[in-house]
């Protein structure tokens, strides 16, 4: 018995390839040649499309949640390109969308430090890849979108705060992290650092 025929019911068929056996028959699909895979051949040509569909459509699938996961509390996060820095407490990410940091508030245009905010949040966030978290509402007033915002493990909104680039300001229902922010304002303010000096 060839390898071929063990591929087949005695009926002329295919077996149905099991979930390991295909994600290898699907690799080898990747690398090799149409020419060298054992079913080329063995559909017409509208099951072979459907398949193809079918097998498409796993991968977007599986592809569309890459940048999409949860938090350790249960929160849904997402993954984003800064395009554009804003001000020093709103950013615009790839795709046009604005993202407005919760619980914090900058100076703004023509206020003191409103320049040094801005440098800042630029040189933490600007073309990089941040983590955004949302609190308990979506969207602010003005069409923002409303998040916490990560490079890596550093949470953007704590660091501007800390280093006085910005104050705490508590935006409810969105309260999440705002006794840490109110902590880390009392420690900006006791230190003299930036818009407390």
């Amino acid at each position: 018995m060839t390898n071929d025929d063990r591929r087949m019911t005695p009926e002329g068929r295919p077996r149905r390839i099991a979930d390991s056996q295909f994600i290898i028959r699907l690799s080898s699909f990747i690398i090799r040649p149409p020419s060298q895979l054992w079913w080329v051949g063995q559909f017409p040509a509208k099951q072979a499309c459907l398949i193809a569909s079918v097998v498409l459509l796993v991968a977007i699938h599986a592809g569309a949640g890459c940048c999409q996961s949860q938090g350790p509390d249960g929160t849904k996060e997402e993954l984003v390109h800064v395009v554009r820095v804003i001000d020093g407490d709103t950013i615009e990410i790839k795709g046009g969308e604005r993202v407005r940091y919760i619980g914090i508030d900058t100076p703004e245009l023509g206020e003191y430090y409103c320049s040094e905010a801005t440098e800042e949040n630029i040189k933490l966030v600007q073309e990089k890849e941040v983590r955004l978290e949302k609190d308990i509402e979506d969207r602010d007033k003005y069409g923002r979108l409303l998040r916490y915002v990560y490079v890596g493990d550093t949470m953007i909104n704590a660091e501007l705060v800390r280093e006085g680039y910005a104050y705490s300001y508590s935006y409810p229902p969105n309260l999440k992290y705002q006794e840490f922010l109110l902590q880390l304002q009392e420690q900006a303010r006791n230190e003299g650092l930036g818009i407390w000096a």
